[in-house]
């Protein structure tokens, strides 16, 4: 299974907001890893208030808000190359 990978970090409603949506939009189709950003030094200086961000094989699909046509998109084309 694929993995979204969503920049976060603790106390950030934006963020909790954004998981609160995505989860159920991709259950099944993809694996959410969540990476608080407070934890690594790079990813603070990269993102610092610039969260959440939501990446694929390194490509931003979103920031800031959920974009669902974006995410709806990539699970449709999950869902066309996994196997019935």
């Amino acid at each position: 299974m694929r993995t979204l990978k969503v920049y976060s970090r603790q106390g950030c409603h934006l963020c909790e907001v954004l998981l609160e949506a995505l989860v159920p939009m991709v259950r099944g189709t993809f694996e959410i890893e969540v990476l608080d950003i407070d934890t690594r030094p790079e990813w603070r200086d990269r993102y610092g208030t610039r969260i959440p961000v939501v990446e694929m094989d390194g490509r931003t699909i979103c920031k800031y808000h959920l974009d669902r046509k974006a995410i709806a998109e990539l699970v449709e084309k999950a869902g066309d190359t996994g196997t019935d």
